[in-house]
């Protein structure tokens, strides 16, 4: 496999990979079979990527692991939170992780169940102190760029875990419990 392709391995039967626009082949966003939500306690959908710092293939990963959450039939509100902070810790790791550098890989791993989807990303970058991040909502950084996306991560997800010195951000998101009508007998 050429250097600035992904190495496949979620053993999915999805479509054959496209082609990026370096030549290198990135992960196809909808896997064979997936179109309709899986029946409820099937096996989770488990997906492996790595690709080049890229913007390109990193927007076919995101389709790939929001197809998965579509399959399992995720509420719209979890499906959001974990589609923007997959993308935040994508662009996170491309941007401020392996500094464009499109010899530096991401690695984005997903595990999506019934009621779980957990993600992890990683970069080859230095890493970073998350105590360090300043708080964006305090009013001294309003208006400076940086943090927000942490911020988004950690609001939207129910767990967020920082590994590696910063490198790797392992992010897990519940679905919403699903409404369940219960009769109300009568005279309660």
């Amino acid at each position: 496999m050429g250097a600035n392709g992904p190495k496949r391995r979620d053993g999915t039967g999805a479509k054959p990979a496209a082609r990026g626009p370096a030549g290198g082949k990135v992960g196809h966003a909808v896997p064979v079979g997936h179109a309709a939500p899986l029946s409820p306690g099937a096996p989770p959908l488990r997906r492996s990527f790595d690709i080049p710092s890229d913007f390109a293939a990193s927007r076919d990963v995101q389709d790939a692991v929001m197809a998965d959450v579509a399959a399992r039939g995720f509420d719209e509100e979890s499906a959001f939170a974990i589609r923007i902070s997959l993308e935040e810790a994508v662009v996170n790791a491309i941007r401020h992780g392996n500094k464009f550098d499109v010899a530096k890989r991401v690695r984005v791993e997903s595990v999506v169940s019934d009621r779980t989807a957990e993600i992890s990303v990683e970069d080859e970058g230095p890493g970073f102190d998350r105590g360090h991040i300043p708080d964006p909502t305090a009013e001294e950084n309003l208006c400076r760029p940086n943090g927000r996306g942490i911020l988004l991560i950690e609001s939207y997800m129910n767990a967020v875990r920082w590994e590696q010195n910063g490198r790797r951000v392992h992010m897990t998101k519940h679905a919403a419990s699903p409404v369940v009508a219960v009769p109300v007998p009568p005279g309660a």
